[in-house]
């Protein structure tokens, strides 16, 4: 994190300060910079021997700092002397508070803190809510065994009726009992006749029944073709 933000910043070999080589809990590559006759100050060692780094016991990924973060890391760390500076080096504490005390930190560890409030008081309602969601499963494997399955079979009568209505008036069958009905008028009007010629009837009783029938069959036959017309038009 440091070290985006002193790179920034031109580049100026420093020596090594040899008393912290080797306690400094930061990797050797972050102390270890070209030495220099050019005499320590501190805005020129900040900017090489101080190029803070992340702890090598943490993953190394490319930081992407605003020039505005900078800047106010650098007015940070400006005025800090160079025992200071190499403290941050050497004391992993001190790094630490120094880190914890940037305001971008606050207010991550903020929101990670309100964060993990909610979840716990969403685990605890949850927790809660058991008894609550044990009993209405309860109640739903009681409704599927017993009413789900009565409804059911009420649905499936019901079906079953609606598909015999169906069925019942569909085109087809009306044309079919339509023609049954023709037969059947046919054959009461054939049986008429027999008893006529057999002299089991008078010819006027004969007259009235047989025109009542042929009346009933034409009017039955243009009904049926006139259906069957339509339908396979």
């Amino acid at each position: 994190m440091f070290k985006s933000f002193w790179g920034s910043q031109e580049q100026q070999p420093q020596p090594r300060p040899q008393d912290i080589s080797g306690q400094s809990w930061y990797p050797p590559s972050v102390v270890s910079s070209p030495s220099s006759s050019r005499p320590s100050t501190p805005s020129s060692s900040t900017s090489s021997s101080f190029s803070l780094q992340r702890p090598s016991d943490r993953p190394q990924s490319p930081s992407h700092v605003s020039p505005a973060e900078a800047a106010g890391m650098i007015v940070l760390l400006k005025d800090k002397s160079i025992d200071e500076l190499r403290k941050l080096l050497s004391d992993k504490d001190a790094y630490n508070q120094l880190l914890l005390s940037l305001d971008q930190v606050k207010i991550q560890n903020n929101l990670r803190d309100e964060l993990r409030k909610e979840t716990l008081q969403l685990a605890r309602e949850n927790l809660e809510k058991e008894p609550q969601i044990v009993e209405l499963r309860n109640q739903c494997r009681i409704i599927r065994t017993t009413e789900l399955a009565a409804a059911q079979e009420k649905l499936n009568e019901l079906e079953r009726q609606k598909e015999e209505i169906l069925k019942f008036y569909s085109p087809a069958s009306l044309l079919h009992r339509l023609q049954e009905t023709m037969n059947k008028t046919e054959e009461e009007s054939d049986t008429l006749h027999r008893q006529l010629l057999d002299r089991e009837m008078d010819l006027g009783a004969f007259v009235q029944k047989y025109k009542r029938l042929r009346t009933t069959y034409h009017r039955r036959a243009l009904t049926h073709l006139a259906a069957k017309t339509s339908s396979t038009g």
